[in-house]
């Protein structure tokens, strides 16, 4: 370890690195004696990485297999790769992981990259690899949107990373401020960060337990450039916070999590609507995202900014163009509250409520577990390669539930609950 890098590392608070590697193992995924546990991360959340391990195998794991990616090794490809080479990914390495998921591995994984790596790389480069990546990924991916297994994904403060956060300040003072606000919103700040997640998973609960029992055949929103009614998927359910995967255990996908979220009818969606912050994608920022829907497909799409990439996005496939979740975040969050833009989804999308465009969790119906792939699709779910989240809720958002004969309840008002 160089001198600069035993800096940064002394930036970020040993101990509550230490309970956020704890709640990620024990409230994050529920990890089972015996289970064995694939973690992916950046070689440089390596200090967090270690720490997993060792609550890992407290927690009786199995075995622990970590993968680690690096952001110059990425950046390569992209200068001296061979053309031809970006229309391949590893599919050896995904039907690995899908065989692991399959024998009931949990799966955890770091984000912590440089939002940004790639926006100065040839965006029709970056755009093939994402989608051969996206194909072969496929088997692994539909174990984890099908919640086969539990899995978790939680963040690490990088310093590439920091520096994207907070641009004006010295880079160790950026990783400590970027540090503090991913403890923040994962609740880590304080003793007792395992306890303060039971009561936080029980407020939202309550929140799906009254959406769940409202049975809205629909979501209107209303605000500032929008008029947007999303349909509500047959037989949809309402998720939020700790929930049973299929395996039978108990875990919070996100750490941090603020949403409250199910499955719309990808057939049954009509209006427009605009991006209320920025969406950071791949390396590109898309900003003033304007949609326009018209049976469940977007048939109209403009940015401000990123605009060729946003389409190029809605390219993918078919599934691309319409919806597969629907969440809602109050204004009031407390990642809303730091003001910041994290340029990552896992904390973005806890900023606002959101949407999400592409591939539908089967977790987010009356039995899912029980549901075909056909059936699903029947009753509204949406598929597709891809899954990506941006923010549409405001403190200028008002969102009503419509029921089957029409009649109304506020839901949202302002931003926040009704």
């Amino acid at each position: 370890m160089t001198a600069s890098q035993r800096n940064l590392s002394a930036a970020i608070d040993p101990e509550k690195l230490d309970r956020l590697a704890e709640v990620a193992i024990k409230v994050g995924l529920g990890l089972q004696p015996g289970q064995d546990l694939l973690l992916t991360a950046p070689s440089s959340a390596l200090p967090l990485v270690r720490r997993l391990a060792v609550h890992a195998y407290k927690a009786g794991a199995g075995l622990v297999t970590p993968i680690l990616s690096d952001e110059e090794v990425t950046l390569a490809r992209y200068r001296h790769g061979h053309n031809e080479g970006f229309d391949r990914a590893a599919n050896w390495l995904y039907e690995g992981m899908a065989k692991a998921f399959s024998a009931n591995t949990a799966r955890l994984a770091v984000v912590g990259d440089n939002p940004m790596l790639l926006s100065g790389e040839d965006p029709t480069k970056v755009a093939r690899a994402s989608k051969a990546n996206s194909v072969a990924y496929q088997p692994a991916l539909e174990k984890i949107v099908n919640f086969e297994v539990n899995w978790n994904i939680i963040a690490y403060p990088s310093a590439s990373w920091a520096k994207q956060v907070f641009p004006d300040d010295p880079l160790e003072t950026a990783v400590a401020k970027l540090a503090d606000a991913i403890f923040a919103a994962s609740r880590v700040d304080q003793d007792g960060a395992v306890a303060a997640w039971e009561k936080h998973n029980a407020i939202l609960r309550e929140r799906t337990q009254w959406l769940n029992g409202q049975r809205f055949h629909a979501l209107h929103y209303t605000g500032p450039g929008t008029d947007l009614t999303i349909g509500l998927a047959d037989g949809h359910e309402w998720e939020g916070g700790a929930s049973v995967a299929k395996n039978g255990v108990t875990c919070n996908a996100n750490i941090p999590t603020e949403e409250v979220f199910t499955t719309p009818h990808c057939r049954r969606v009509s209006g427009h609507v605009v991006s209320s912050k920025p969406l950071s994608y791949q390396g590109t920022l898309i900003d003033n995202i304007q949609v326009r829907f018209e049976e469940g497909r977007i048939v109209e799409a403009r940015a401000s900014c990123g605009e060729e990439v946003l389409k190029k996005v809605l390219d993918t496939d078919e599934g691309a163009r319409r919806l597969g979740e629907v969440a809602l975040v109050p204004h009031s969050s407390p990642i809303s509250k730091s003001g910041l833009l994290f340029f990552n989804t896992l904390f973005d999308e806890n900023a606002a409520s959101h949407i999400a465009l592409g591939q539908c969790y089967s977790k987010c119906f009356i039995d899912g577990d029980k549901l075909t792939p056909q059936q699903i699709v029947a009753q509204g779910g949406n598929q597709s390669l891809i899954h990506i989240d941006w923010m549409i809720g405001s403190s200028q958002t008002d969102i009503d539930g419509v029921r089957t004969d029409g009649s109304r309840v506020p839901v949202f008002r302002k931003g926040e609950w009704a």
